[in-house]
C-alpha cells in the first residue's frame, strides 16, 4: 500500500512501516538519502523504495508524471576500509573496478561497478519500462544518479572517472557524502527543480508505475492470515483421535487452516511435518504459515515442508536404503531425479518407506513428528496416508485436507469410506463449503463447466460468501473474464504473449506487473517464456527442459518474485492469482478436464479487481468459452 507523507499526498512504495521488513534491510546511508527526498521533493514525485524492476533492483526510484523519472544508486563504501582500484585487462584492455582487502585478497566489490549498473538502469528504463518516451528526447527525462554516503565527491569521482563520460553529467549525477550533509539536491539529482518537461507524460509514468510497484502478494505477506470462526476453530483445537479430515470446494480455505494449525503447533513447541504432493505449493504453504506463526526462526525450527516423494527419499538417504530406492520399478515417464512428472507413482516407494520405519533397527534415528499435516489429499493414495503414520509420535496428530473435484491424478477414487476407516478416522469430513477465493462472476462459469464436463466426477462446487441475507454482488469483487479461441493451434504462442501484454495494459492501480501469472503445458510454456524474455521480460517459470534445473525452479517458485510467473497448470495447484492467464491444448482425458477446473479456479477475487483469461484452440471448448463475458475468436 502506498504511504501518504507531508502536506500533500506522497505515494511511497513500500511504505514507511514496511521499511523494516524488505528483503534487504535499508542501510543508514540508504535511509539518509530517502529521508532527504521525501523532506525536499515535491510530492509530485513518486518514490519508490528497492521497487520491484523485472528482477532487479535499484536502490530508490523517483517518478514525476509531469517532469520525469530518476533512478539511484546508494553506496555506502568506506574507501579507506578496502583498497579500491582500476585493473586493466592484459588481452582485451577492458578496465574493471576492483578492490583488496586487509588480508591482500583481491575481488570485485560489492554490487559491482556501480557506474555500469546505473547506465544499465537508465538504459532498461528507457527500452522495456517507458516506451512510449520519445526515441531520441525520451532518453534525457531520466536521470541515473550516484551517491557515495561515506566517500566526499572529489573522492567518488577520482575512483570511478574512467567509467564516466564528460558530457551529460546533468543527466548521469555523482554526489558524496559533503553534498548529503549540506542537503545539496542540486548536487544529488540536478532535476528536481524542473516543473515540467514536453517528453514525459501521464501515460509514461503509468508504464513505468506497473514494473516499479511492489507485488500484491508481497504485501500481503506483512498482513496476518484472517480466518474465520470455523477456520479458526479447525486451526487452534485437535480431535480425540488427533485425527481429522477436512474438505472443501476451491477457494473455501483449506489450505490456510492446514498452514495456520502447523503455525499453532510450532508455537506450542511441537514438530511438524507439512506435506503435498507438489513441489511448488511449498513456498505457498510456507509464506501462509509465516503470517500466522509467532516468529520465523520457530516456524524454520519446528516445521519441515516437504513434497511426499522428498520426504521418502530422505528417509531412504537417511536410513542407507539409496541401493533399494534406486531399483524401485519406476514406472514410464517418472525419473528418479523427479518422481512427480509424468503419471502418479504407484505404492512401491510407500511401501519401501513403510518397511524402513517398520524395522527397529533402521527406524531409531528416522525423525519422528507430533503432527504430519497433508494438503492435496486427494492426490494421496491411501498407500501414502498410512506411510506417513508410522513418522507420527504416539498421541500426535493427523490431517488430511482435500477437494475431490481436483482430482487432476484420478487418485481420488480409492478413498472409499472402508480406506478411510482403516486410515484412523472416526466420524464425519470437517467441511468448509464458503468460498473466500473466487469472484462470484467466475461461480456460474465453473457450475457450467462442471455440467458440460464433469459429470461423471465427483464435484463439489464453491459456494459464494453470503453477506446477511443477500449474496454478494458481482459487481463487489470485479473480475475481467475473457475466453480467446485460437483457430489455428501454430498462432497459439503469440497469441498467449498477446494477452499477457493485454493484462499488462489493463493492470489495477494497486497491482503490478509480477503479479500477473501465465499457466500453461511444458511445451507451449517453454515458447512463451522463450518470447517473453527476448522482449526483455524476465520471467520465474518452471519450464527447463532439463528435469533437474525444473525441480529447482519449482522450489525456488515464490509468488512475491518481481518478475511475471509462469508454470504448469500441474504445478500452480493450490496457489491463486488475481492477474492469470491460462493456457488449455487438451480436453479429451478426465484428467485434463479436472486439470483446467483445477486452473479456473485459481484465480483470486479482489475488491479492486482481478482478471482471468483463457487461450485454448480446443473445439470442444468453443461452445463453452463462448459463454463467458468477454470471447475473442482469433
Amino acid at each position: 500500500m502506498d504511504q501518504l507523507t507531508g502536506p500533500k499526498a506522497r505515494r511511497m512504495d513500500p511504505p514507511r512501516s514496511a521499511f523494516n521488513e524488505l528483503p534487504t534491510p535499508l542501510t543508514p546511508g540508504e535511509l539518509r538519502v530517502i529521508d532527504l527526498f521525501d523532506r525536499r521533493l515535491s510530492p509530485d514525485w513518486e518514490i519508490y523504495v528497492q521497487p520491484h524492476l523485472n528482477g532487479v533492483r535499484p536502490d530508490v526510484v523517483l517518478l514525476n508524471p509531469g517532469v520525469g523519472i530518476g533512478v539511484f544508486e546508494i553506496k555506502d563504501w568506506d574507501l579507506d576500509a578496502l583498497t579500491y582500484f582500476v585493473e586493466t585487462d592484459g588481452l582485451s584492455g577492458q578496465q574493471r573496478l576492483m578492490a583488496r582487502g586487509q588480508g591482500g585478497e583481491v575481488f570485485v566489490p560489492g554490487g559491482g561497478n556501480p557506474v555500469d549498473k546505473i547506465a544499465r538502469y537508465k538504459q532498461e528504463l528507457f527500452d522495456l519500462y517507458c516506451p512510449r518516451l520519445n526515441h531520441r528526447a525520451g532518453f534525457a527525462v531520466i536521470t541515473a544518479g550516484l551517491v557515495f554516503t561515506k566517500a566526499t565527491r572529489a573522492r567518488a569521482e577520482s575512483l570511478l572517472s574512467p567509467f564516466r563520460a564528460a558530457d551529460n553529467r546533468r543527466y548521469s549525477p555523482m554526489a558524496g557524502a559533503d553534498d548529503l550533509d549540506a542537503e545539496d539536491l542540486d548536487a544529488i539529482f540536478p532535476e528536481w527543480t524542473r516543473r515540467s518537461s514536453k517528453e514525459m507524460s501521464a501515460e509514461a509514468a503509468a508504464d513505468l508505475r506497473a514494473w516499479l510497484k511492489e507485488p500484491a502478494f508481497s504485501q500481503e505477506q506483512r498482513l496476518p492470515l484472517q480466518l474465520d470462526a470455523k477456520q479458526g476453530e479447525l486451526a487452534t483445537t485437535r480431535t480425540e483421535t488427533g485425527y481429522r479430515r477436512i474438505k472443501g470446494p476451491a477457494g473455501s480455505g483449506k489450505s490456510v487452516v492446514l498452514a495456520a494449525r502447523a503455525a499453532e503447533l510450532a508455537d506450542e513447541g511441537k514438530r511438524v511435518l507439512v506435506v503435498t504432493f507438489n513441489i511448488t505449493f511449498l513456498n505457498y504453504l510456507r509464506d501462509l504459515a509465516a503470517r500466522h506463526v509467532s516468529s520465523r526462526r520457530v516456524m524454520q525450527r519446528q516445521i519441515d515442508f516437504l513434497n511426499f516423494h522428498r520426504w521418502c527419499k530422505r528417509v531412504c538417504e537417511d536410513s542407507g536404503r539409496m541401493s533399494d530406492y534406486r531399483r524401485l520399478p519406476w514406472r514410464e515417464g517418472l525419473s528418479q531425479a523427479d518422481p512427480t512428472q509424468g503419471e502418479v507413482l504407484g505404492d512401491g516407494l510407500a511401501q519401501l518407506v513403510a518397511e524402513i520405519y517398520d524395522s527397529p533397527r533402521l527406524a531409531a534415528d528416522l525423525p519422528r513428528y507430533d503432527a504430519v499435516l497433508v494438503d492435496e489429499g486427494q492426490d494421496y493414495r491411501p498407500s501414502w496416508w498410512n506411510t506417513l503414520r508410522k513418522a507420527v509420535r504416539p498421541g500426535g496428530e493427523m490431517l488430511l485436507v482435500a477437494d475431490k473435484t481436483q482430482n487432476i491424478y484420478g487418485t481420488a477414487a480409492a478413498w472409499t469410506d472402508e480406506v478411510m476407516s482403516g486410515a484412523g478416522f472416526r466420524g464425519d469430513w470437517s467441511t468448509l463449503s464458503v468460498n473466500y477465493r473466487l469472484p462470484p462472476a467466475v461461480v456460474p462459469l465453473l457450475e457450467t463447466f462442471a455440467e458440460s464436463f464433469l459429470r461423471s466426477e465427483e464435484v463439489d462446487l464453491p459456494r459464494v460468501q453470503m453477506v446477511g441475507t443477500q449474496m454478494e454482488l458481482a459487481d463487489l469483487y470485479p473480475v475481467d473474464l475473457r475466453w480467446v479461441h485460437v483457430h489455428s493451434a501454430n498462432r497459439s504462442v503469440q497469441v498467449c504473449v498477446d494477452e499477457i501484454r493485454h493484462q499488462m495494459r489493463r493492470l489495477r492501480d494497486d497491482t503490478a506487473i509480477p503479479d500477473i501469472t501465465f499457466l500453461a503445458g511444458l511445451a507451449a510454456g517453454r515458447l512463451v517464456v522463450a518470447s517473453l524474455e527476448k522482449m526483455g521480460v524476465r520471467v520465474l517459470h518452471t519450464f527447463d527442459p532439463d528435469g533437474n534445473v525444473a525441480r529447482r525452479q519449482k522450489r525456488a517458485f515464490f509468488q512475491g518474485s518481481a518478475q511475471v510467473k509462469a508454470t504448469t497448470l500441474h504445478s500452480f495447484k493450490g496457489w491463486e492469482a488475481r492477474h492469470l492467464v491460462l493456457f488449455v491444448d487438451s480436453a479429451e482425458r478426465a484428467e485434463d478436464r479436472a486439470l483446467l477446473y483445477t486452473a479456473m479456479t485459481r484465480i483470486r477475487r479482489h475488491e479492486k479487481g482481478s482478471a482471468l483469461t483463457v487461450v485454448s484452440p480446443c473445439q470442444d471448448l468453443h461452445d463453452y468459452g463462448s459463454r463467458w463475458p468477454e470471447f475473442v475468436s482469433v
